[in-house]
């Protein structure tokens, strides 16, 4: 039998000890969806059944309960050698400084856990975060990679794609009940439509939906976060793509009333000026920034 890939065996470690596919999705910053997946997957390889349900837990099997115990004990085994090779490599060794741009929204939705993980893993280092959303407000003076959302291409720049995304309405569950619920595209009408842009982005979803643009109730926001918390509570509709809002459609704070998404009008994307991509630390959290970025 071939060893399945070892990430599956990250996610069953997850949600054996958390007992629950939720719990183990936020602690991944995955989708629960991701985690059943990965799960499937990896009974359908070893050819047995690992988990069993328990109201709304899940409970290991025996043979889940054998494979726990290897692979915890595995895991433990990885992460001390890690940290006793990080010792013997950087113990006396003086930090790397190193300035980080990132997005406020999709830092603290995506990457700011994701950071704290990195230091652990590289104890070298010593992070300044800082945070803007588009190229032309990083401080490129002080910044050594940032993560921005637009469309290159920026001259004099080194770039990479990170996520490519998608926008779906998002809007409070409580948008879902009541004479004016929403339940098809032209149920738009009867609610506020929130932006962070001109409204180009609500443009493009509305014309794949077959439905005329109603820029009568739009309000228009130059942050992000802004526009999520109105939506949260209850104030309309926001287009919003899988990575920001993960973690509210996971916990119920938001809801997709309506499945059509469009691609979005700019990405995510790691960054930084030519002249610096070649330096060791930077190539060193740009590698490990674009492996976090393709994991599920």
């Amino acid at each position: 039998m071939s060893l399945p890939p070892l990430h599956a065996f990250r996610v069953f470690e997850s949600v054996a000890r958390l007992g629950n596919v939720s719990a183990a999705a936020a602690e991944l910053h995955v989708t629960p969806g991701a985690v059943s997946q990965q799960i499937r997957a990896l009974q359908v390889t070893l050819g047995v059944d690992l988990f069993q349900k328990r109201g709304r837990q899940l409970a290991l099997t025996p043979s889940g309960s054998q494979l726990q115990r290897s692979v915890a004990s595995a895991m433990d085994a990885i992460h001390t050698g890690v940290r006793q090779l990080s010792v013997h490599k950087y113990g006396g060794a003086p930090k790397q400084a190193l300035t980080i741009s990132i997005p406020q929204v999709h830092g603290v939705a995506w990457l700011a856990t994701r950071l704290f993980t990195f230091m652990e893993e590289s104890p070298s280092f010593q992070l300044k975060v800082l945070t803007s959303s588009r190229f032309h407000d990083v401080d490129w003076r002080k910044t050594d990679v940032a993560i921005v959302y637009g469309m290159p291409p920026w001259p004099g720049f080194w770039w990479r794609l990170l996520h490519g995304i998608r926008m779906t309405p998002v809007c409070s569950p409580q948008l879902l009940r009541g004479p004016n619920a929403i339940r098809q595209p032209s149920d738009l009408a009867y609610h506020r439509l929130l932006h962070e842009d001109d409204g180009s982005q609500w443009r493009r979803w509305q014309a794949e939906a077959g439905i005329p643009y109603a820029g009568e109730a739009d309000v228009h926001f130059d942050d992000f976060g802004i526009v999520l918390q109105a939506a949260r509570d209850g104030f309309g509709v926001a287009l919003s793509d899988e990575v920001v809002s993960a973690r509210d459609l996971n916990e119920g704070r938001l809801v997709q009333p309506l499945q059509l998404s469009v691609p979005a009008l700019h990405n995510y994307y790691c960054i930084c000026a030519e002249a610096k991509r070649e330096t060791a630390e930077v190539n060193s959290f740009i590698d490990w920034l674009i492996e976090e970025a393709s994991m599920p």
